[in-house]
Formats: C-alpha cells, sequence, structure tokens
C-alpha cells in the first residue's frame, strides 16, 4: 500500500503530467494546398482555401496594398491556413508565349528588370511583415548558354534578390517553366547563395515543352522547396505554350511523379494551381483535391485527423473543415 507521501508525490506527478502540452501530431509526409490572390481582400482570399478544405496555401500579393501584410497574417491565424510562400510578379506586362515571353516575363528582359527587382524586394518585406518563409516568382527565359551576356545579367539579379530574402530571413524559389531543368539547375548553382531552391510546377515543362517532370526531378529533386500541382499538354503551335487541362487528363504521370518526389525526400505541400476562374475552377480544385488525396495517401481529411488528436486533450476539438 502507498504510504500517504508516496500517494501525494503520485498525485502530484500525475497533475503535472496531465497539465503538459500534446506532443506536436506529426504532419502527412505530402500536404495539399492552394494558390490563390490575395490582392485587396486576404481574407475572402484565405476563406476560400479553407473551404475548400486545404491546410496550406501559397499566396499572390500586392505589395503596395496598405496593411495588407497585417490584413494577410489576421486571415492566416483566423481560418487556421499555413502560407507557405508569397508569389511576386510584374510590374509589367508578362505575355506567355513563345515570341514575346522571353521579352516580357521575369528578370531577363533588361527594360523591366530593375522595376522587377524592387517588387520581389517589396514582396520580401511584405512576407516578413506576414510571417511567411519563402517567396518565389518566374525568373524569365534564361538563356541555354551560359556564355550568353544575358544569362550573366539573370544570375547576378537572382543573387540580388535571394540575398535581399536572405537579409530577411527567407527562402528565395525560382519557379520550372520558361527555362530547361538544367539551365536553372545551373543559374541556382552560379547564383552561390544557400537560401535559393525551386518551386517545381509539374505541368509547366510539359508546357513550355521543356521536360518530362518526372525525370526532371532526376536534375532539380535536390532544390525542390515547393511543388505545383498542375496538369498540361506539349505544345502543338510553334508560338503558344500547350494547354493546361484539368489533373489527370494531361501528360503530367502523377502517380509517378508523386513516387519520385517522395524518393528526393520531398516532404512539403503540393499546392493546387487551376488558372482558369469561376464555377469550372471550382469543380476541377474539388476534383484534383480528391485525386490527389488518394495518391498521397491522405485516407481521411485532414480536419478528422485533427480532431482525432484533440480528442486526447482536455481542449475541445477544432469544427470541421468543409471538404
Amino acid at each position: 500500500m502507498f504510504s500517504m507521501h508516496t500517494r501525494r508525490r503520485f498525485v502530484g506527478l500525475a497533475a503535472a503530467a496531465a497539465a503538459l502540452p500534446l506532443p506536436a501530431q506529426p504532419k502527412p509526409a505530402l500536404q495539399l494546398g492552394l494558390i490563390v490572390y490575395a490582392g485587396k481582400d486576404p481574407d475572402a482570399a484565405i476563406r476560400k482555401v479553407h473551404d475548400f478544405g486545404f491546410p496550406t496555401c501559397q499566396v499572390g500579393v500586392d505589395p503596395l496594398v496598405p496593411d495588407a501584410p497585417k490584413r494577410l497574417r489576421a486571415a492566416l491565424d483566423r481560418y487556421g491556413i499555413e502560407a507557405t510562400s508569397l508569389v511576386a510578379g510584374g510590374p509589367g506586362p508578362e505575355i506567355y508565349d513563345f515570341y514575346q515571353g522571353p521579352l516580357t516575363i521575369g528578370l531577363v528582359p533588361p527594360a523591366s528588370r530593375d522595376a522587377r527587382i524592387a517588387r520581389i524586394k517589396q514582396t520580401s518585406d511584405f512576407a516578413k511583415a506576414c510571417g511567411v518563409p519563402a517567396v518565389q516568382t518566374h525568373c524569365g527565359f534564361i538563356p541555354e548558354n551560359p556564355n550568353d551576356p544575358l544569362y550573366k545579367e539573370t544570375v547576378d539579379a537572382i543573387r540580388a534578390v535571394a540575398s535581399y530574402c536572405k537579409q530577411n530571413g527567407q527562402h528565395f524559389r525560382c519557379e520550372t517553366g520558361q527555362e530547361t531543368p538544367i539551365t536553372l539547375f545551373r543559374a541556382i548553382q552560379d547564383v552561390g547563395l544557400d537560401n535559393v531552391g525551386v518551386n517545381f510546377d509539374a505541368a509547366n515543362l510539359i508546357l513550355y515543352g521543356k521536360a518530362n517532370p518526372v525525370d526532371a526531378l532526376d536534375v532539380l529533386g535536390p532544390l525542390v522547396e515547393g511543388v505545383h500541382a498542375k496538369d498540361g499538354l506539349y505544345p502543338t503551335n510553334a508560338r503558344e505554350l500547350g494547354r493546361e487541362v484539368p489533373i489527370g487528363q494531361g501528360k503530367v504521370n502523377f502517380p509517378a511523379f508523386i513516387a519520385r518526389l517522395k524518393q528526393t525526400g520531398y516532404r512539403g505541400p503540393l499546392t493546387i494551381e487551376r488558372e482558369i476562374s469561376g464555377a469550372q475552377q471550382e469543380a476541377d480544385i474539388r476534383a484534383s483535391k480528391a485525386y490527389l488525396e488518394k495518391l498521397i495517401g491522405l485516407k481521411e481529411p485532414l480536419w478528422k485527423t485533427r480532431k482525432s488528436a484533440a480528442a486526447h486533450s482536455s481542449a475541445p476539438p477544432a469544427p470541421p473543415r468543409p471538404s
């Protein structure tokens, strides 16, 4: 039988143990997310992510909108969403084709380069203000030939914005698309900073006719820090990109792609991007979410997993997310 002293000590230890926080629940090997544009209404953008039932997002922002960082942070906290990166774009026209694209997209075109560098730095300050760990953008049609003067100029521009992001405690991510995988790998290597990685858009490599995304992971896999889940068809017109289509209807072999991602050690989100609008976009996002959940082995909605974990604590469980 316990002595009175032993019983009191046991009760005290049990009470102390009960007061300890539960260990953090491990994240799934891969999560899902959605890319949205915050613009002037961050709350509406993040509410959309929440209502679709995604735990993460990437956010396109206008860094010149007053109080936007504060309002975006409030929305992320309100809906319990993790923003994994901010997307920088512009200023100026960006024409996504094979003739005007090299002249207008990203940091390659000299005419818009200084303004684009300034915009990415503003986006980095925005990210710092609302606690988002990364900034990403299309760097443009980086020349395949490393002896091309534009190649060195672009590398210098990437180094300038990545250095600024590093000072702000962030990673800078180059999104795949306009360049071959080895060209992007070479450019990142020549930038020479440890905070530069890749946002790997599975469809863009196909839309631009640059590579098969599964094979491209052999080159870029160690640098992948974010992924766009998107599908598309190879170009059949010498002037225009291939056509984006709903996930599962294009040339991205998602079962093989996700398996290869896991082999590279990637454990971040798959962020769904569907570049249309309206009711069809919503339907395609829901269908893509269901399809990808099966592929990544997420057998039940994430809110159920969280509810199960909450049941073991004294706190009431979180309300279910709509699906």
